[in-house]
């Protein structure tokens, strides 16, 4: 059985624990199966690539890597910062709401 979050791919977030804390960027990819997220522009790391055949040369590239889904939070354009989401039924239709009480924004 899958399980469920209320993060999805294409999402902004912000990091709210590690060393990335503070950075805002675009989801990804969700990995269900080991609760992380690949968050574009954070945790990126160093890969060193071996030479696969002659043409090729060895080289260090850099990519993002996953991050715990814990450790992100939705970021909200209407509050401004990083907020918990609800799910909602509007007119038949599940959608996601933010928590905060003064903002109540549908998100897509």
């Amino acid at each position: 059985m899958l399980k469920k979050f209320k993060i999805k791919k294409g999402d902004n977030v912000i990091v709210i624990a590690g060393k990335e804390k503070g950075k805002k960027g675009e989801v990804a990819q969700v990995f269900y199966k080991s609760d992380r997220v690949l968050v574009n522009g954070v945790n990126i790391v160093k890969k060193h690539k071996k030479s696969q055949s002659e043409n090729k040369k060895p080289n260090i590239t850099e990519e993002p890597a996953p991050i715990h889904i814990s450790n992100v939070l939705y970021f909200c354009d209407k509050c401004n910062k990083g907020v918990r989401l609800r799910v909602e039924e509007k007119d038949g239709q599940k959608v996601r709401v933010c928590k905060n009480i003064k903002c109540g924004a549908i998100i897509k």
